[in-house]
């Protein structure tokens, strides 16, 4: 059972993709590879029960449990050690990715204040997408009346794309309100 999205993506994406850039094989068209949602907590190094907060926030958001990420190095000037949890992330695959990037699309973004689609140029020249979203409160999931503070995230898109411009018409495609 294939969600919403997957299934458009099988039956619309993949033949707009070989026509607009000529690919022979189904298989060479980009497809997306998995969603990261990470929330980064610097402050957590003096207040560890942050994190558990953040951990079980994200999972509510994507119904997946939360790794608690660590820092790999010392930095003296942000009071870090190495192996210091400084954060908390969810990798999302296969059926999973493309619930949550239709509710991404469909629920969540417009629920952000003042949205008028996001910045087309936020690619990093491999095909790979990544957005930050100011507060954790634009998820229906999540009961305000239970958060602290307000936490942002990063939701970072991998794709198999090899270049920027593949990676944006595969999003496109895919619904995301890219501007531009």
């Amino acid at each position: 059972m294939h969600s919403r999205l997957h299934e458009r993506y099988v039956k619309e994406t993949v033949p707009a993709l070989m026509k607009r850039f000529g690919y022979k094989n189904r298989m060479a068209v980009p497809r997306l590879v998995r969603i990261t949602l990470n929330i980064g907590l610097g402050e957590a190094s003096q207040n560890i029960k942050l994190l558990d907060v953040a951990a079980q926030e994200l999972g509510q958001i994507t119904g997946q449990k939360a790794v608690i990420t660590r820092a790999k190095k010392s930095i003296a000037n942000f009071k870090i050690r190495k192996g210091m949890p400084i954060g908390t992330m969810v990798t999302l695959r296969g059926e999973r990715m493309y619930e949550f990037l239709d509710r991404l699309s469909s629920v969540v973004l417009p629920r952000v204040r003042d949205f008028r689609g996001l910045p087309a140029n936020a690619f990093d020249g491999r095909g790979n997408y990544t957005i930050g979203l100011r507060d954790q409160l634009v998820f229906p999931e999540i009961d305000y009346t239970r958060v602290d503070r307000v936490k942002g995230l990063n939701v970072c898109f991998t794709t198999t794309a090899g270049t920027d411009e593949e990676g944006r018409e595969l999003l496109r495609l895919l619904g995301l309100p890219l501007r531009g």
